[in-house]
């Protein structure tokens, strides 16, 4: 065979999309010239490299912020759960989330889906008990939830968690037979009032809304901010100092009582789907059947306040391993100088920083669970928990937004949403400095607030 031959019977074998490929990096006419005068030997080398059969492209691995599988180590019923709310998460909420997350609105028609999975009876029992598990089921599903979207993570833990637990634990037994079967079946939806426009994180001192007695009623008379779900929750619970012996005291506000308005708060950069209200209540009367009958001052508040923070400690985790997943998908395909960018050694840095952060948090929260599960848990250990996942999320996601560059300013990648959610996360349930002199006082015995 010739030269001539040789190179003829080579191009016929070909692809002709890859020679296009190909010549847009190369000077094709000048190679084939080239070729064309080699000896006999180089060019059967050419064309046995030209023709050689290509290795199919190496399957690349799914990204799992489950590194050390601890999934894996749990019930089958609890993992059960975990994927109940990963289907919802990835078929209900993902492909409508960003619409409604540009509108400032929460898609309430969710309600009805959600109500079919009966997740909070994994938690609640009607009494006001919590099931054996409560605790570790709860962060499963606020990290799975969080994966994907935190507002519907809020929207859950404000009713699942503030609301129901007000009521569990301070209600009495005639209010919670009320109650709790409609809020653990999601007919009627809950809403928490502490948080006041003059500050959150003195509220248990500087508590400003008041509460006088009048007869068989209550009046009510200040304002609240913040309130997730306040826009179109059913009922409130309402916390107020009551101006006789200066104790709080917990009223359910339902929706429509006279003197209790709400206005939509606008204009916020973070939790966009996430209803959050400022409440006026003008001598808004409410029945003393109405009063949590056992919930006579701030200490039940805080206990509630204590089950909900191991909670916000989950959403850190869930927010930072969706944004890791999300980072380590984009590397995988997003070409940059002829190659994938997780090829990069840069970017491998940021991956397996974020991905240490999110396996220790995963692992710090579960145990906390666990410990709150078994009546373990004290206040300095859900505050670190939360001083540490807020942390570390915030580091995660910051690194996660840098992957995707300029991509990551984007709402349609993703990684944007769970960037700007994360500043919500670090500030409330308690602000990681508030939260750092909690454990600050438990570990040396010396109380550093003022």
């Amino acid at each position: 065979m010739t030269s001539t031959s040789s190179l003829q019977a080579a191009l016929s074998q070909l692809d002709p999309a890859k020679l296009e490929q190909l010549s847009r990096t190369i000077d094709l006419p000048a190679l084939l010239n080239a070729a064309a005068g080699l000896p006999e030997g180089q060019l059967r080398q050419l064309a046995g490299a030209v023709m050689a059969p290509q290795k199919p492209a190496k399957a690349l691995p799914e990204p799992n912020g489950d590194f050390f599988g601890l999934l894996n180590t749990l019930t089958p019923a609890q993992r059960e759960v975990a994927a109940a709310a990963r289907r919802f998460m990835e078929t209900e909420v993902a492909p409508i989330m960003n619409d409604h997350w540009s509108r400032d609105e929460f898609p309430q028609q969710l309600i009805p889906r959600l109500r079919e999975l009966n997740l909070l009876r994994r938690i609640w029992n009607e009494d006001g008990s919590r099931t054996p598990d409560a605790s570790v089921v709860e962060g499963l599903l606020t990290q799975e939830f969080c994966r994907v979207d935190v507002s519907t993570a809020v929207f859950f833990g404000v009713h699942a968690g503030l609301a129901a637990a007000s009521i569990a634990l301070g209600g009495s037994d005639a209010q919670k037979r009320e109650w709790l079967p409609k809020v653990l079946d999601l007919q009627v939806i809950g809403a928490f009032g502490l948080t006041e426009p003059e500050g959150g994180s003195q509220v248990s001192r500087g508590l400003h809304t008041t509460a006088r007695r009048d007869g068989d009623a209550w009046v009510l008379n200040g304002r609240k901010k913040w309130i997730g779900n306040s826009t179109f929750s059913d009922f409130t619970v309402i916390w107020a100092r009551d101006v006789a012996d200066d104790q709080v005291k917990g009223f359910l506000v339902r929706r429509g009582t006279p003197g209790y308005t709400v206005e939509k708060i606008q204009g916020k950069i973070a939790l966009r789907m996430v209803e959050n209200g400022e409440i006026t209540l003008t001598d808004c009367r409410v029945p003393d059947t109405d009063r949590l009958q056992n919930a006579p001052n701030f200490r039940t508040t805080a206990d509630v306040l204590r089950l909900t923070r191991a909670g916000v400690a989950w959403q850190g985790v869930g927010c930072a391993m969706g944004a890791y997943e999300l980072a380590l998908r984009y590397a995988q395909t997003r070409q940059q100088f002829g190659k994938p960018i997780g090829s990069f050694q840069l970017v491998q840095n940021n991956l397996v920083h974020m991905l240490a952060n999110v396996t220790a948090m995963q692992t710090l929260c579960l145990r906390l669970s666990q410990m709150e599960d078994a009546g373990q848990m004290r206040d300095e250990h859900a505050a670190l928990a939360k001083v540490m996942t807020a942390a570390r999320c915030r580091e995660t996601v910051a690194l996660a937004r840098e992957t995707f560059g300029g991509n990551g300013i984007l709402l349609e990648h993703g990684v944007a949403k769970h960037f700007c959610d994360t500043e919500a996360i670090y500030s409330y349930e308690g602000t990681n400095e508030i939260n750092t002199l909690v454990v600050g006082r438990a570990v040396t015995g010396l109380s550093a607030f003022v």
